[in-house]
């Protein structure tokens, strides 16, 4: 793990002396992958309970994200959201990643004040305060237990959907296009688990249609 720039807790810390009471730090996980929801979650840290060792998830090892995800599940307050591959397809990936995000605010037990999102945009639909931060999970340990959190999880379920469909290497691509997974695509075919609007999907979807035409 890189030390010299470990996040901080400056930009709750500015929230609260503004005179905001309940403050989430919220990162969404799986933009990128061909297949699988995309996973939010917003975390709530206490001042004083802070697990050291926060940073933005893919700076750390599996087993340190592992560890970190159980110590912030057990002193936090935490909702992870997903949207699906059919919101995904119907409302493209942005418009997904963000109702994922407004999902995992709504879904906290207290209503929040504020949030601190990962990333240069705010979602249109949040019904509090919030503020983006480019490079947030890097930058905010809201953020950062957040990435955590959103990331352990959802690999979690691409370890799930492999079981069910073997081949195409989620438990460890975790739906990424990786080479292994653009073979499997091509030898095995789409899975009901595949986003359709992505490019990769709808082509060998669209040359299935036109052998079969």
């Amino acid at each position: 793990m890189d030390a010299r720039a470990l996040p901080d807790f400056a930009y709750e810390t500015a929230a609260y002396a503004r005179g905001l009471r309940v403050v989430a730090g919220v990162d969404e996980v799986g933009r990128g992958p061909l297949a699988g929801p995309v996973t939010a979650a917003a975390v709530v840290l206490h001042r004083d309970r802070i697990p050291k060792g926060l940073n933005d998830s893919k700076r750390l090892t599996q087993a340190q994200r592992e560890a970190l995800h159980d110590e912030i599940m057990a002193v936090a307050e935490v909702c992870v959201a997903h949207a699906s591959v059919e919101e995904i397809d119907a409302l493209n990936i942005l418009r997904a990643s963000h109702l994922a995000m407004e999902r995992a605010l709504r879904g906290l037990a207290r209503q929040v004040d504020h949030a601190l999102i990962d990333g240069n945009m705010v979602p249109k639909g949040l019904f509090c305060g919030a503020e983006a931060i480019v490079k947030g999970d890097g930058l905010c340990v809201s953020i950062a237990a957040a990435s955590i959190v959103a990331k352990v999880t959802r690999d979690r379920i691409m370890v799930d959907l492999a079981q069910q469909h073997p081949g195409y290497g989620w438990e460890g691509n975790a739906g990424y296009p990786t080479k292994q997974h653009i073979e499997a695509l091509l030898n095995l075919g789409v899975t009901p688990h595949h986003r359709r609007s992505f490019k990769p999907v709808h082509n060998i979807l669209y040359q299935e249609i036109s052998v079969s035409d």
